[in-house]
C-alpha cells in the first residue's frame, strides 16, 4: 500500500515538473496520469539508447523526459 502511494506521489511530481517545463496547466489527477504514463515512455526511449536509471533521481529524470514527450504529443493533437 505504501509503495502505491509513493508511486502516485512521484507520478504527480513528475507530471507537475513536466507540466512546468512544457507549459501545461493540468490538475493533480492529470499530472499523476501523465507522470505514470511518462515514466513508461521515458524508460522505453532511454532503453533504445542503452541507458537505464538506477536510483530515484535518475528515475525521476527519465520520467520527466517521458512525460514531456507525452505532453508534446498531446499538444500536437489539440491543435
Amino acid at each position: 500500500m505504501v509503495e502505491i502511494l509513493i508511486s502516485l506521489a512521484i507520478g504527480a511530481l513528475v507530471g507537475w515538473i513536466a507540466g512546468l517545463i512544457m507549459g501545461s496547466g493540468s490538475g493533480l489527477l492529470v499530472n499523476i496520469i501523465i507522470g505514470i504514463i511518462g515514466s513508461f515512455i521515458g524508460a522505453f526511449v532511454f532503453s533504445l539508447f542503452g541507458i537505464s536509471a538506477d536510483n530515484l533521481l535518475g528515475t525521476i529524470l527519465v520520467s520527466v523526459v517521458g512525460a514531456s514527450i507525452l505532453i508534446f504529443i498531446i499538444g500536437m493533437f489539440k491543435k
